[in-house]
Formats: C-alpha cells, structure tokens, sequence
C-alpha cells in the first residue's frame, strides 16, 4: 500500500483516468465503469477500479495543481498503472476556442518550478504519448466532436491579478490554461509511462464567458467517453 492510496498491486488497472476532483472520478465509475470497486477514500481522494467494455480500467481524483497530481501520479506508477489521462477543464486562451469545445494538448508550458527544479534550471518541455494522442484525435473525428490539439499551459496560480496576463502565451499559440498536465507529461517520461491530458473549454479568458454548471457536467461527459475509447 502506498501513503496515500490505499491500494495493492493489483488493484490498479493499466490505464488510470486522472481527474481533478474525486467526486467526478466517483461520477465516472458510477456512469461508466460495471463492477466498480472502490481502492481508496484516503483524504477523500476517491479511486476507483472497474470495467468497460469489457476492459479494466481505474479511475482516480488527483486534486488541484501539480503538487497533488504528482503525489497520485507516482504512487499509481509504483502500482502498475502503465497509461495517465487526464480528464479535466481548460480556460480559453483563443478566440476561436468555444465553451465545450475539446482541447487534446501536445505539450505543456508552466510558470511553475516542478520540472525546473528537477532539471537544475534547465528547460524540459514535457509533451503527450503520441499513439495516445493520435488515437483520441483519430476517434474524436469519428465522433464528430469539436477538437482542438496544440499546446498548453499549466499554471500554478488561478487568480491572477493581471487580467492580461494570458496574451503573450496566446500570442505564442498556446491554446487553454489549466493547472497539471506539465508535471503529468513529465512524471509519465521520467516513468516510462504514457500520459494524455484532455480537456474541456469551461471559460474564456478572451470573452469573459463561463460555462453553466449543466453544460459543464454534459461536456465532461464527452470527454470522458473520448478518454475511455483509448484503454
């Protein structure tokens, strides 16, 4: 058992969905997943393993930030997990990205120091398992579902006090704004795993807009079924 999952080497399926918060890995199992068995209620970080279509996959809430995720992201790697994805929520760097719309993310920019400080200051661009991404690519086209693949950007800070702030990172390209995926991608090289982050635009940091609660659980629905088509 590790500090903080209790969970055994078994109970841990290959492919381990990530979201940020342990209800929605609660939501996924109970929408989702036949004969799920919950691992882990530690700090009420909920993890849960079960079956779809016929395959075993986990489902475990990471928290906010990249310090939570790494606590969850190396202790499921000690346990076998094999592939990471991500299911999460973007803010809108482009104007052309709308409210709902599917972002796959290639790499990962960060103002954090997680990858800094393991690299002695030098700069690692932690990016996403291609067959991974081609796959979710390739089957969000079957799906019809509006998706967008390009970089993005990991920050450690939510509230920011430049409303601004954001314009020189889209200026580069960069598409949405999120808070894990640069430790995620980089945790998956160093363990010799596979990690994809997807996500769903919930605002814009161009028009101000936010999506309500009712579309962002009907969006996260989507994208979780897209994530789930690649075990």
């Amino acid at each position: 058992m590790s500090i903080h999952i209790s969970a055994k080497k078994g109970d841990i399926a290959d492919t381990v969905l990530l979201p940020g918060d342990p209800l929605r890995a609660k939501a996924i199992a109970d929408t989702f997943l036949e004969n799920a068995v919950c691992y882990n209620e530690i700090r009420g970080m909920l993890g849960y393993t079960g079956e779809f279509n016929g395959k075993r996959v986990s489902v475990q809430g990471s928290g906010m930030g990249m310090p939570s995720l790494s606590i969850y992201v190396n202790e499921l790697v000690g346990l076998g997990a094999k592939r990471l994805i991500r299911v999460g929520t973007c803010g809108a760097y482009q104007p052309f990205l709308k409210l709902g719309d599917i972002v796959i993310a290639v790499s990962a920019s960060t103002d954090s120091n997680i990858n800094n400080t393991a690299f002695d200051h030098l700069n690692f661009a932690p990016t996403a398992s291609f067959n991974l991404l081609l796959g979710a690519y390739q089957e969000a086209q079957n799906r019809s579902l509006e998706v967008h693949v390009g970089p993005i950007f990991s920050s450690d800070i939510f509230y920011q006090d430049d409303p601004d702030h954001f314009r020189k990172w889209a200026n580069y390209g960069i598409l949405a704004v999120e808070m894990e995926t640069a430790a995620l991608y980089a945790l998956a090289a160093k363990h010799k795993a596979e990690a994809l982050t997807i996500l769903t635009v919930s605002d814009s940091l161009v028009t101000g807009e936010v999506a309500s609660h009712q579309d962002r659980e009907k969006n996260f629905l989507k994208m979780t079924e897209l994530a789930l088509s690649q075990i």
